[in-house]
């Protein structure tokens, strides 16, 4: 039950009786460029399982691909949510991380007993018990899907973006920022999709704007 601030505490017991557990895993806090993507999954007793699940930075970009299908297709329920640029410069990177989270948890709130989430930090709000595991995508297997299905779509979001702006590489770099990044951020000046408040983001825009 949720307490007087709405916030639901652990139950211990429903934790260690649950059977439908959402893994909850974000991609791309780091980067300069694009949205911080969450994922929620799901899996169920009697599902198949889904094996060589990992954390989505030990699987090279075509292994993530093809466990992206099994996922989708097995778990009994995922969700993925996209918090976009300007929501990230406008209550910050963490607090968009949580709220991606919290919205990602109520994709799947229909099936969840519990939300497991990777990390050290519960989303404020969360609609059903949930715990933070320390390394989790390394841990729980509902938390690796999560990993690789918030790789995966930002992944392909970033290779949308280059279409859009090539100059930026961001096909390759996917937003983080690598010498070529930042080569190309400074020769520009950053694009809409840039997070402006990233330290070197606004450098970049303090260089590119009229004297």
């Amino acid at each position: 039950m949720p307490g007087a601030d709405g916030q639901f505490t652990l139950d211990l017991a429903v934790a260690r009786g649950a059977q439908r557990i959402a893994g909850v895993d974000e991609a791309g806090r780091g980067p300069l460029a694009g949205p911080v993507v969450v994922a929620a999954v799901v899996f169920g007793p009697g599902r198949t399982p889904v094996n060589g699940l990992n954390d989505s930075k030990q699987l090279n970009a075509r292994r993530r691909e093809t466990l992206y299908e099994r996922i989708v297709e097995r778990a009994l329920a995922w969700h993925v949510v996209a918090v976009e640029v300007e929501e990230i410069d406008r209550i910050n990177i963490f607090q968009a991380t949580m709220l991606g989270m919290r919205r990602a948890v109520e994709g799947v709130l229909h099936v969840a007993e519990l939300a497991r989430i990777d990390g050290n930090a519960l989303p404020h709000g969360l609609p059903c018990p949930a715990e933070a595991w320390i390394g989790g995508d390394a841990r729980d297997r509902a938390i690796m899907a999560a990993s690789i299905l918030a790789k995966v779509s930002r992944d392909r979001m970033m290779v949308a973006l280059h279409e859009q702006w090539p100059q930026y590489g961001f096909a390759d770099h996917k937003g983080y920022s690598t010498p070529a990044h930042l080569s190309a951020l400074t020769a520009h000046g950053p694009c809409p999709h840039h997070r402006r408040s990233f330290a070197p983001v606004r450098a970049a825009s303090a260089v590119s704007a009229p004297g």
